[in-house]
């Protein structure tokens, strides 16, 4: 309650100009006042913590450094209380009344001129305190400085163009904003509406934050400790409390950095990828605080796109923020901050696959999809990312995972390419007709599952100088010329003289039928013309409906050894209406066999036609 001595002023033109604009445009979220509250409370009792230190008399010496924050939805007023260090009455009228910081004039010219990205007011008291009247039509401020001598205040306003300073009866040292709620922001009186604005925006300041007496802020600001300070147990708390998981992380990156600013970095990996199972988009993962407020949730600038699935805190005071400490500013500074802990976290994740296989198995498994999406988007990260691939092989144990550091590390002397084969699963993969000439010349292949594949690794084009190649497409040739016997040269003249036959029977279906140098087993294989994998072709079928059931045109080869081609060549002068009926599905057998879509009704009825004319009398 203030006494007689009570003053009336006005705002500074500057400030009423500065009210206007942060109570009606500023903030995009009214909620943000509470934040801006609570954070300037956080700097009187950071700063009179210092004044501990360097000065013996200071008032009242013995209470708690903490924050008191009180909702009563009968009167309709939200108090917030800090034992800080407090102001004087001159302090109050310098810091509540007029603008007296640098920069401060230059800041409302830029917001009249449409800018709103040059100036950094961040942790001016006086500036994100008038975020209040957002919610408030009456605000009292009680303080009282930690100088012995200096008496109590009292401000007052009601956001309009005046406000008064007096003297107040005796409380302790500290500031105690009171808020006269407007109509529409009773809310903010609510207890269990206080405690969730706390937690999202403020729970890492290092003061007890109290809610009508229960703490709210129980988990520590664990990026702002050295590594060795950190236990596992509160690295799990920290790690389940800012993902809502039930469990611990797979992976975490603790760090900070000097360059190009001072971060402070806390970086996890979950355990599982929920993208994966059908839960949407993952949103991005990594808050942005400054001095341990929440400045950006799911920061989308912070870290690459292919990186979201990522769970963490970056902190730094250096941070080029907005006004409204919403946003953070400055896209190239941003950018070097994301370039430093980008490459901070590939470096671990390339040494943590070194160290321990069998977690980093665990990790491709569940976020290899990540990776792959960066070698094909990221090209400033791409050489790091490559490193970090995965794929199983046709010289590993099923499970057994290699990168193509390791292939090419087991490469024949002689050995020009890496080779490549997309597939359902290993079973199919490793049976189909494209492995015969290299399980035949004992050479590797990756075994690839997912359908991005062929993009991701045709985008890589060479590795250590070897070229990538598909082995399901026509740039294989492992053969030598040989000398031949008389009836292998006879196969392949009666071959070469019905892939004319045939050529000529599938039509538009095909544009060649030629003899394989690649078949050892299987009848047949079909090569697209233009080079492109099985792998790219389903791709393309996926995203165009209308080539769903065919995809560029094809190449037929024919195994001249295999005695369903070498029955064929007779039965195509005995019976020729069966012969075509055979030709066309010897061409739809290997266009499943290069798991291609194809129009399977038209296949099931020629199949039938050839039942009907192999079990007639």
């Amino acid at each position: 309650m203030a006494d007689a001595k009570q003053e009336t002023m006005e705002f500074q033109t500057e400030l009423k100009q500065l009210m206007d604009i942060i109570v009606n445009s500023l903030y995009t979220d009214r909620e943000i006042f509470l934040r801006e509250v609570i954070s300037n409370a956080s700097d009187a009792l950071e700063k009179l913590r210092y004044i501990q230190i360097t000065e013996k008399e200071i008032a009242d010496p013995d209470i708690p450094l903490e924050i008191k924050v009180q909702g009563d939805e009968d009167a309709k007023t939200l108090t917030i209380t800090d034992t800080g260090i407090g102001m004087t009455r001159q302090e109050l009228v310098e810091n509540l009344g007029t603008i007296a910081h640098s920069g401060s004039k230059a800041f409302l010219r830029h917001l009249s001129e449409g800018n709103q990205q040059d100036v950094n007011l961040i942790g001016q008291f006086g500036v994100g305190f008038y975020s209040v009247f957002m919610v408030a039509e009456k605000v009292e401020l009680y303080t009282r400085s930690y100088q012995r001598s200096a008496a109590p205040c009292l401000w007052t306003s009601s956001g309009g163009s005046e406000f008064s300073i007096g003297e107040a009866q005796s409380i302790p040292r500290g500031t105690k904003i009171v808020l006269y709620l407007k109509e529409d922001a009773r809310e903010f009186a609510k207890t269990e509406n206080l405690k969730r604005i706390i937690k999202e925006y403020s729970s890492f300041v290092p003061f007890p934050i109290l809610v009508n007496g229960e703490r709210i802020n129980t988990i520590k600001a664990i990026w702002t400790k050295n590594r060795n300070e950190v236990s596992d147990a509160e690295y799990i708390e920290f790690f389940k409390y800012i993902s809502n998981s039930s469990e611990g992380p797979l992976y975490r990156l603790h760090f900070s950095s000097d360059a190009p600013l001072a971060i402070n970095a806390v970086l996890f990996v979950p355990k599982e990828n929920l993208e994966r199972f059908g839960f949407g988009r993952l949103k991005p993962g990594v808050n942005i605080y400054s001095r341990n407020v929440l400045i950006q949730q799911e920061s989308e600038g912070i870290l690459p796109e292919w990186m979201r699935f990522v769970k963490g805190v970056v902190e730094s005071e250096e941070l080029p923020l907005n006004i409204s400490r919403e946003t953070v500013q400055d896209s190239a500074l941003v950018a070097r901050l994301r370039k430093v802990i980008t490459r901070r976290f590939l470096r671990f994740l390339k040494d943590e696959a070194e160290k321990n296989k069998e977690t980093y198995t665990e990790f491709w498994k569940a976020f290899g999809l990540f990776i792959k999406e960066g070698v094909a988007t990221d090209f400033d990260f791409k050489n790091d990312l490559v490193e970090l691939l995965r794929f199983e092989s046709s010289k590993l144990d099923k499970g057994e995972l290699s990168s193509l550091k390791d292939y090419v590390e087991r490469m024949k002397d002689d050995q020009k390419a890496i080779y490549y084969l997309n597939g359902r699963d290993r079973e199919m993969t490793s049976a189909s007709p494209y492995m015969e000439i290299f399980k035949e010349k004992d050479m590797e292949v990756l075994y690839t599952y997912d359908t991005v594949d062929d993009y991701v690794l045709g985008s890589i084009g060479q590795y250590k100088e070897k070229d990538l190649v598909a082995a399901d497409t026509g740039a294989v040739d492992l053969t030598a010329e040989e000398e031949e016997e008389d009836s292998g040269k006879e196969d392949k003249k009666s071959t070469a003289s019905l892939a004319e036959w045939m050529k000529e029977v599938l039509g538009d279906r095909v544009v060649d039928v030629k003899v394989s140098k690649r078949l050892v087993d299987s009848p047949a294989l079909v090569i697209d013309s233009s080079g492109m994998s099985s792998g790219m072709q389903r791709i393309i079928q996926m995203m165009d409906q209308e080539r769903k059931a065919f995809t560029g045109a094809k190449v037929l080869e024919l195994n001249p050894g295999h005695p369903v081609i070498a029955g064929l060549c007779g039965l195509k002068e005995k019976d020729e209406d069966m012969a075509k009926l055979v030709a066309h599905q010897i061409l739809d057998n290997a266009l499943l066999s290069a798991n291609l879509n194809i129009d399977t009704q038209s296949m099931v009825n020629r199949v039938y036609s050839i039942l009907e004319k192999a079990v007639q009398p």
